[in-house]
């Protein structure tokens, strides 16, 4: 994709693609975080609050065009990937379907998160984390982590463009940590400058704004 960019991780040549997903070429490898599928049903179920319940056709239709880009062999769901349990059970026949299309013939890993801590029944493994060569896949980085790719914290950071801060979700990544932004079309974000960020990422830590154009920045702090 041409709008993609490629960085450095690990020793790895990896691709953060505009969407928030993250290809690996030579694992035939594509990573989303967060996609928090069925958050319209949640909201609805839990508070009465109606918003439009279209997000979960926009998170597949954006996953389904990452897939048919990159032809992933195995894709890994860092966690988070249903906004409950009981929004996974919810899910529309047509959307079982689809999700169960998407798999077919793909190595899947659902990693737990703690929206969604148990198997969804649907095809694929459940693990609470995954390592493949020099990288490991977790939903929540750890304190000692090494070479770990995350989700959790759908990281955002803000580029001034023309005298304006536009903000953005983003990658953060340093040496050894990877933190991919949320994937999912009605997620919020926490600014980089939180300290809960700040405080896993090394002095170097860099920023990939998705979206479009793609730009690194030093992360803000």
């Amino acid at each position: 994709m041409r709008n993609a960019h490629a960085f450095t991780f690990a020793g790895e040549h990896l691709v953060a693609r505009p969407s928030g997903a993250l290809h690996w070429p030579a694992a035939r490898l594509l990573v989303v975080s967060d996609l928090h599928l069925g958050k319209s049903e949640r909201i609805a179920r839990r508070s009465g609050m109606l918003v439009p319940p279209y997000e979960t056709i926009d998170t597949l239709t954006r996953l389904q065009d990452d897939i048919a880009a990159t032809d992933p062999a195995v894709v890994i769901s860092l966690g988070d990937s249903f906004d409950d349990m009981a929004a996974a059970e919810a899910l529309d026949p047509s959307d079982i379907a689809w999700i169960e299309g998407l798999m077919a013939g793909r190595d899947w890993t659902w990693i737990t998160g703690n929206h969604d801590p148990a198997p969804t029944g649907l095809g694929g493994h459940a693990a609470e984390g995954v390592t493949c060569g020099p990288l490991t896949f977790r939903h929540i980085a750890t304190e000692h982590g090494r070479h770990e790719v995350s989700g959790h914290y759908h990281p955002k950071a803000a580029l001034c463009v023309k005298g304006r801060n536009i903000s953005r979700p983003c990658f953060l990544h340093d040496g050894n940590r990877l933190i991919m932004p949320a994937y999912g079309t009605y997620t919020g974000g926490l600014r980089s400058r939180d300290r809960a960020l700040t405080d896993l990422m090394g002095a170097q830590a860099r920023a990939i704004l998705a979206g479009s154009p793609m730009v690194e920045i030093p992360m803000p702090r």
